[in-house]
């Protein structure tokens, strides 16, 4: 199993900035089959060295990762928003 774990910082991290884009990430949930697993919630802490919003998903394999990478859901209507509202984006991915 892949996990991709992803934090996001908002330019502007208003709560209804951040309800934006969790929401939008929530929103891949049944658009894209090869996701076996998928969370993301907004930082409660919000402490200077915290990120605003995290994703957590998990595939069966690299491969389903990598179709997930550029599936047309996740690179035409999520990762534009990404890329319009944030700041800095930072991932790490492994075997789990």
């Amino acid at each position: 199993m892949i996990t991709h774990i992803v934090f996001f910082k908002l330019t502007d991290p208003t709560d209804k900035a951040l309800a934006t884009v969790r929401d939008k990430l929530l929103s891949m949930r049944g658009k894209i089959t090869q996701l076996r697993h998928l969370e993301a919630g907004a930082d409660v802490i919000r402490s200077e060295r915290s990120y605003d919003v995290a994703l957590v998903t998990r595939f069966d394999s690299l491969d389903d990762f990598q179709a997930y990478q550029v599936h047309p859901y996740h690179t035409g209507e999520v990762v534009p928003l990404m890329k319009s509202v944030c700041s800095s984006v930072v991932a790490v991915d492994y075997e789990s």
